[in-house]
């Protein structure tokens, strides 16, 4: 058991080296685009929800 999890261990190193991580610049602008879509996606869902109320509201209940 012990051997395993020595192996595993070299091979994840080996892996790791292998990983292209990005840039500094890469990772900011990525995170940028996902806060702005979410932001996106949240303002419409609000704006869905803000309609569908107005319309419950005024006009089934």
């Amino acid at each position: 058991m012990p051997n395993k999890i020595i192996t595993f261990l070299k091979e994840a190193r080996v892996e790791i080296k292998k990983v292209i991580w990005p840039t500094k610049n890469e990772t900011l602008r990525h995170t940028l685009a996902v806060i702005l879509i979410s932001l996106g996606v949240a303002g419409f869902l609000g704006a869905l929800d803000f309609i569908f109320t107005f319309i419950l509201n005024n006009f089934v209940l």
